[in-house]
């Protein structure tokens, strides 16, 4: 396993991250362990989770993930050798964001965070989390597939170094190690610079933004910015929800697979997604690779990205996912990869 600094920090991570969201709805306690199990044994430091989860969001299993994980650490007497990420919800001004969470009141104000933080720590069952991300903006952006910024006027929201001083005040009083944020624009991600020089509070470490072959939108804006800054991209639905496997191509429904079970999710399966996907995966397998592994292993490559963040409902698919940690991707694939990106750019931002 190889390791990178978490933004300006001297915390070591391994580049590929464990992410958590289907523990409480596709994966139970005792597959989340497991899956920890396999993970850490692997080298993984680096462990994903968020007041949300797990995903699709609902009131009757908000918080299982955090106390699956936390179930384990106690268990496990691992917690000092890991890195434990996690996040805090922001207010729902999009359709399919989560109304339940913190009774509804989900503003990165001092009140919404102190509860957020304190409700993270019990489920953890943790005196202190390694890194503190916002999942989402608390204002209307375009994120989540939403490609237009429509601007509202007057909308209420929480000013960026109002937020950032209350995680400062989190950061002094040992409950939190370091700040980042998640789904933020470059506008936002200036803002939190800005206001951490001003005010003379703690810098963000890290971004917590989608980035795959099928939205490389990252590279856009964001890349330049955050690599100078030391802010270390998280990089998120690294396989655009498993579609990178090939494993839904020609309009296969796998029994059990997150597409297959949840048609809400349709952001990764357009036709324009399928085409680009067939032909990535078309590249991986004339090469006698793994479509998943070399999906993986272009995103580990990246030098703006500091960690990976793998997700698997099998031992079998986390194993594989595990394996691209070897993978080096030569010259001349990477050139049939901008090819393809040529011909397709984004189909799934």
């Amino acid at each position: 396993m190889k390791f990178r600094l978490l933004g300006n920090t001297d915390v070591k991570v391994s580049n590929l991250a464990l992410g958590t969201m289907t523990w409480g709805e596709q994966n139970s306690e005792a597959d989340a362990h497991a899956q920890l199990d396999m993970a850490t044994d692997y080298g993984v430091n680096f462990i994903d989770a968020a007041e949300m989860y797990p995903v699709p969001p609902k009131a009757e299993t908000q918080g299982l993930t955090e106390r699956y994980l936390g179930t384990w650490l106690k268990k496990s007497g691992k917690r000092q050798q890991l890195v434990i990420a996690t996040k805090a919800a922001g207010p729902a001004r999009m359709p399919h964001q989560p109304r339940h969470v913190r009774g509804g009141v989900t503003n990165f104000d001092r009140k919404g965070l102190t509860e957020a933080l304190h409700d993270n720590l019990q489920r953890l069952q943790t005196d202190y989390i390694d890194l503190y991300q916002l999942h989402w903006p608390d204002r209307s952006v375009n994120i989540f597939g939403r490609l237009n910024y429509s601007h509202i006027p007057n909308e209420e929201t929480v000013p960026i170094e109002e937020t950032l001083t209350v995680l400062a005040e989190f950061v002094k009083a040992g409950r939190i190690r370091h700040i980042g944020i998640s789904n933020e624009t470059p506008w936002g991600v200036a803002q939190f610079v800005r206001a951490a020089e001003k005010f003379n509070l703690p810098k963000v470490v890290s971004i917590q933004n989608p980035y795959s072959l099928l939205n490389r939108t990252f590279e856009i804006a964001l890349s330049e910015f955050t690599f100078r800054e030391q802010i270390g991209l998280l990089a998120y639905s690294p396989l655009g929800f498993g579609v990178l496997s090939g494993k839904y191509l020609n309009g296969a429904k796998p029994d059990k697979a997150r597409l297959t079970l949840y048609e809400r999710f349709v952001r990764y399966n357009n036709p324009q997604a399928e085409r680009a996907t067939r032909e990535y995966v078309a590249l991986a397998r004339k090469n006698e690779l793994d479509p998943a592994q070399l999906a993986l292993a272009y995103v580990n490559s990246r030098p703006f990205v500091t960690s990976t963040i793998i997700g698997a409902t099998t031992l079998e698919q986390l194993k594989s996912n595990l394996g691209s940690m070897h993978l080096t991707l030569n010259e001349k694939i990477l050139a049939e990869i901008e090819a393809i990106h040529t011909r397709q750019p984004n189909p799934a931002p």
